[in-house]
């Protein structure tokens, strides 16, 4: 649960609408309220407690006094016209789910008339049905018996500092707030219950016929329970076994058991690896090797034919244009005749001539090849055709290579496998585990089947019971029905009671190791306390020393008695285990400096999840302001006009030198 934002509206001393914002912080949950005395302090924690309770809330400023008679008082002097309200903002988880509830709770004074109105808003809707019932459906979200461990004020620590006036509180608490209380009170519906049947004797033959019936039950039911262990010691025999099992096949895999059960596995995988490589050499020497792939070694050797070739090519193609150019030029001198001087004739004769010489040169080449155009083209696809025959050749050394290393593991991996003498004892061992394995699963599957033949008995008889119900006229089976209800009804009381008994017990010692706990942190003198004891038909506390004597209350200081009292609410809270904001009133009086730094820093910041504190000046003084600056979220003061006796509220925490503001 975690308060949001509370609204008072001409309550008490707070003349017109003030509004304080309550959220707190990551790792920051303190909203630290500071006033002087007579500042409104009290007031703020009433105002809480009468938006969600109503009538019923305890207000410390109510006393004895009618409800009607405090609300009359509750209005603010100068409010006019005479209404007053408080709002109250709040979430908490209902069945899973975050909700968000407002309740805003107005009243108006018309002379001797006072009228009185609720509304309340559940994720900013108007829900008219939980607004009519609000009393009731507030226990369910926050019981006024469990409130009243996390709203406390100063006056309430000083009551419960007394043992003897703490017992009430302490059997209140955890009846309501442990749920002690639910189970008695199931005892007190039952018994309610029994006294509303009446039995009769009437229809004799077919309440034998009943009762028979409700025997068989009884006698299935025990058998259904029999049966039922008997499966639950099968299963507890078979796991065993399985373990048993499990560290004899660890330790045959150890010994290499693993290896001999798969050795004709092994073999068999060796023998195909052997097979497939004498396939792969007889590809490498029948097929690729007996191919062009050879030629590789005369690389070199082919190289210079290809250029042999070539220039055998050129000198070819070179003796063709020579011819040509012998001809073309004999025309093209013919050509120029006279049209050129001889000098210039005689230049372009001595070119031509050159020209044909240096192509001669190209054209003398020995013919030792003289290869024709079609073996050119083998020799130029020749290259082609030795990458692809080197590819085929690499794959197929590849797969060797990995067959050859697969035999070599295998071969490593039968090397390894024991001698059947050597594991003979370990096998045998085995096949007599697994033997009683297989027993015990058969076994189990037997006594299951029994147990759903007496689970189908069961129905079986339930469905004859319902048809000797229904044979019976309809009111003499509602008497059965009431004289079987007062059976159960026995029994369930006699089983509430003794659950009661055992679940208090519990509740009440964790409770003790809770507040011993919470006092031990609180207190400056280590030890004072050693063991704290709770009565469970009493519920007095009783405290005892480092040597095991009782301790009387009455020997601690008045602070000691106080941190007592702190400590109690807080075990409460941190056993019931509610997250719950603390709202926690003038709650260092009476405390030395020490006790009130321990309090601040070990209680405050973890009383809860939210924490309002209302302290006055002299309790959170400037020092233990510091220390509490890193848990506070949020910091308010109220500030009271002497004169027209009202209360606002401002921003910020400080008398002194130190003013923090959050």
């Amino acid at each position: 649960m975690l308060l949001h934002e509370i609204t008072l509206e001409n309550f008490g001393a707070y003349f017109g609408t003030q509004r304080l914002s309550l959220n707190p912080k990551p790792g920051k949950p303190i909203i630290l309220i500071g006033g002087l005395n007579g500042c409104g302090k009290t007031t703020l924690l009433d105002a809480i407690q009468l938006a969600l309770y109503g009538s019923r809330a305890r207000c410390s400023s109510r006393g004895n006094r009618p409800y009607e008679a405090f609300l009359r008082d509750s209005v603010n002097r100068q409010a006019a016209p005479k209404q007053a309200g408080v709002k109250l903002w709040f979430s908490t988880t209902v069945e899973g789910q975050q909700r968000h509830y407002r309740i805003e709770r107005h009243w108006s004074v018309t002379g001797k008339t006072l009228r009185e109105s609720l509304a309340v808003f559940i994720n900013g809707e108007h829900d008219k049905t939980v607004s009519d019932t609000w009393a009731d459906y507030v226990e369910d979200l926050l019981p006024l018996e469990v409130a009243s461990l996390f709203f406390f004020d100063g006056e309430k620590i000083e009551s419960l500092a007394d043992p003897e006036r703490a017992a009430p509180v302490i059997e209140s608490a955890v009846q309501s707030l442990l749920g002690v209380s639910t189970v008695e009170q199931l005892r007190t519906d039952l018994l309610a219950l029994q006294r509303r049947q009446k039995v009769s004797r009437e229809d004799k033959a077919a309440l034998e016929l009943i009762a028979t019936i409700e025997a068989q039950l009884e006698e299935n039911e025990v058998a259904r329970a029999d049966a039922y262990q008997r499966v639950a010691a099968a299963k507890a025999g078979l796991l065993h076994e399985k373990k048993e099992l499990k560290v004899i096949e660890a330790a045959f895999a150890k010994e290499g058991g693993d290896l001999f059960r798969r050795r004709a596995e092994l073999e068999a995988q060796q023998a195909q690896a052997k097979s497939r490589l004498e396939a792969v050499s007889a590809t490498l020497a029948n097929t690729v090797a007996a191919g062009p792939l050879p030629l590789l070694l005369l690389k070199e050797q082919l190289e210079s034919l290809r250029a042999q070739v070539a220039r055998e090519e050129d000198a070819v193609r070179a003796e063709q244009l020579l011819e040509a150019l012998h001809q073309r030029d004999k025309e093209l001198l013919a050509l120029l005749g006279n049209g050129v001087p001889n000098d210039g004739l005689e230049h372009i004769t001595q070119f031509m001539e050159e020209d044909r010489a240096r192509r001669a040169a190209d054209a003398d080449v020995p013919r030792m090849i003289q290869m024709p155009a079609t073996g050119i083209q083998q020799i130029n696809s020749l290259e082609h055709v030795l990458e692809s025959e080197c590819r085929r050749a690499k794959e197929v050394l590849d797969e060797s290579g990995e067959l050859r290393a697969q035999l070599d593991a295998l071969d490593r991996q039968l090397a390894g496998v024991p001698a059947e003498d050597a594991i003979a004892d370990l096998i045998a061992r085995q096949d007599k585990v697994r033997q009683r394995v297989d027993d015990l699963n058969r076994e189990l599957r037997a006594t299951e089947e029994a147990h759903a033949a007496r689970v189908r008995e069961h129905a079986q008889l339930q469905a004859a019971r319902e048809k000797a119900y229904a044979k019976r006229a309809k009111g003499l089976a509602e008497i059965e029905h009431r004289t079987r209800v007062v059976s159960y009804s026995d029994r369930a009381r006699n089983t509430l009671e003794k659950f009661g008994e055992l679940l208090l017990q519990r509740h009440i010692s964790r409770l003790e190791v809770a507040v011993l706990d919470s006092f031990n942190r609180l207190m400056r003198k280590d030890r004072l306390v050693k063991d704290l004891r709770i009565d469970t038909s009493k519920f007095t506390l009783t405290l005892m020393d480092a040597d095991g004597e009782d301790l009387n209350p009455a020997r601690l200081s008045a602070g000691e008695r106080q941190l007592l009292a702190v400590s109690l609410l807080w075990g409460l809270a941190r056993v019931a285990g509610n997250r719950l904001p603390s709202v926690i009133d003038t709650p260092l009086g009476r405390l030395d400096s020490r006790h009130r730094q321990n309090l601040v820093e070990r209680y405050f910041p973890q009383a809860s999840h939210q924490v309002l504190l209302l302290s006055t000046d002299e309790e959170i003084d400037d020092e233990l302001l510091k220390r509490l600056i890193p848990s506070i979220a949020q910091t308010y003061t109220l500030v009271h006009d002497d004169t027209t006796f009202t209360t606002t509220i401002e921003r910020g925490y400080g008398w002194g030198k130190t003013r923090y503001v959050a």
